[in-house]
């Protein structure tokens, strides 16, 4: 059977019903529903405030981010940290968090490489992210990566052709979908990589406008 079609348990039964943040991220801190706590180090839950207008989701944690426990630390963290306060955004005044949990990786050398996580682990994973968004209740929510972006806003939401649109949605939040800073690292070559970050770069003080 293909890695996109294997499903899991789902968290659903782990999510502490009528409970605050605080509680549902001590509780997530020891979720099993899928295989993936045995590749992470630990539960990787959102950071910030529930009073937060903005909402940031991105795929899963990095390397980085499984080893200190926070979504985006590392080298797409600072991007994205440098984005919001060219735009005026703090980041203390946001919510940041990741559609899975826990960090999926392959060896390569001495290295963990990041993995993308299929279908079964996202809808695995799905009731955390539903509790932060039910308790935070942002005014915008912002999808980094398409990953995120489908996992939100449906299977046939195409990045390519929506980024930086605030687009339709079940949600109360207005939702912006925009590359994820680790994907613009990535850009081959120096032109597009410098495109791609004005882009992103631009899609935040979209966000900004709607603060």
């Amino acid at each position: 059977m293909e890695d996109a079609e294997v499903y899991y348990d789902s968290a659903e039964p782990l999510v502490p019903k009528r409970a605050g943040l605080a509680e549902v991220r001590e509780a997530a801190m020891g979720c099993r529903a899928c295989h993936l706590w045995r590749l992470g180090t630990q539960t990787v839950f959102g950071e910030g405030s529930d009073q937060a207008k903005a909402m940031f989701v991105g795929e899963q944690p990095g390397d980085k981010e499984d080893l200190a426990g926070r979504p985006f630390v590392g080298p797409a963290g600072k991007l994205l940290d440098k984005a919001l306060e060219e735009a005026g955004i703090d980041r203390g005044d946001v919510y940041i968090t990741n559609v899975v949990k826990h960090f999926k990786w392959e060896p390569s050398g001495n290295r963990r490489i990041h993995k993308k996580p299929n279908r079964g682990e996202i809808e695995s994973c799905r009731p955390w992210l539903d509790a932060e968004l039910e308790r935070v209740q942002p005014k915008v929510l912002v999808c980094l990566g398409a990953t995120a972006a489908q996992a939100l806003l449906g299977a046939s939401f195409k990045l390519t052709q929506h980024r930086g649109e605030f687009v339709e949605s079940g949600f109360s939040a207005k939702v912006l979908a925009t590359l994820h800073p680790a994907a613009v690292l990535r850009m081959p070559g120096d032109e597009l990589r410098e495109r791609a970050t004005r882009e992103f770069f631009d899609d935040m003080k979209l966000v900004a406008r709607q603060l």
